[in-house]
């Protein structure tokens, strides 16, 4: 089994900061890539970033220099240090997990339950 929880969310002030961290739990599977994703309204959800077993990291041009995720691959959680924020950075963000399912060695994801991230002008 899959679960994945996040938490850090809340309301915050232009140019404020948010850490957002999302925490696994795995029965039967490897974690491989983890990810913080985003749905404004009215839009389609988007990547945030990303991070591997190894910690090579890939963003959105639109969080580059403002954004830093990391992992702890023994706790199996994820963190996403949210700096200089601003209102279009306003969204419901979701923690992404791509697992591998030891018995069959199949990859799926795994989608957590949301977070809101809300930046006042």
């Amino acid at each position: 089994q899959v679960h994945l929880v996040e938490s850090g969310g809340g309301l915050v002030q232009a140019g404020g900061s948010l850490r957002l961290s999302c925490a696994a739990s795995i029965t039967g599977f490897r974690i491989n890539h983890m990810g913080w994703y985003r749905q404004a309204p009215g839009k389609q959800r988007e990547l945030v970033a990303t991070i591997t077993t190894s910690d090579s990291t890939n963003y959105a041009d639109s969080v580059k220099g403002r954004f830093t995720i990391s992992r702890d691959n023994a706790k199996n959680t994820v963190d996403l240090q949210m700096n200089s924020l601003k209102p279009e950075d306003t969204a419901v963000y979701y923690c992404n997990a791509k697992v591998i399912k030891v018995v069959l060695g199949r990859e799926y994801d795994y989608w957590g339950q949301g977070t809101q991230v809300t930046v006042s002008s």
